[in-house]
């Protein structure tokens, strides 16, 4: 039996988390306040913990930090964290707080499903982010490069058959 913590204070988030993992395996079990958390975690580990970012008295950053904080100082066990957020500059913030996944809004079954598989199997989201960074760097295959630092320009460079122009002093443009 797998066994999921989720903290959201939001009806619909509930209603969609619960939609996208229920099987006859696996419970759902929900607190509606971040605050909640840490007791909730001690009382009955569960096998994942899902964090709402937006979370009404204590948000899923600064839960996500007081569970890494308690199981640092050993009064609770390992447990993975996905983290739900609102949009993709959140991830950064996920990263630092410790949670092993995370998703943005707008959800879909089918990547709340796989995620969740992929931690409840010991697997994170760093590895990603790293290859979604490198693609933003990357442009239609095109990754911009330079061959000759010592002629790299801004693609404004005079051609070498014309003589820059000098201003004439007292012209004025039209």
């Amino acid at each position: 039996m797998t066994d999921v913590l989720l903290a959201s204070d939001a009806d619909w988030l509930i209603q969609e988390v619960r939609s996208a993992l229920s099987d006859p395996g696996t419970t759902v079990g929900v607190v509606r306040a971040g605050a909640e958390v840490r007791s909730a975690v001690a009382a009955e580990p569960p096998d994942l913990v899902i964090l709402d970012l937006q979370i009404g008295n204590m948000g899923g950053m600064a839960t996500c930090m007081d569970l890494r904080l308690e199981v640092g100082a050993g009064r609770l066990d390992p447990v993975p964290i996905l983290m739900l957020l609102d949009r993709s500059a959140d991830v950064f913030l996920a990263q630092q707080a410790g949670a092993e996944g995370w998703l943005v809004k707008p959800l879909d079954s089918f990547r709340l499903k796989m995620a969740s598989v992929k931690l409840l199997s010991g697997g994170n989201m760093r590895d990603e982010v790293a290859e979604s960074f490198e693609a933003e760097d990357t442009v239609d295959g095109f990754e911009p490069s330079v061959s000759d630092p010592e002629n790299a320009g801004d693609g404004l460079d005079q051609p070498d058959d014309e003589e820059p122009t000098e201003a004439v002093e007292g012209s004025t443009r039209p």
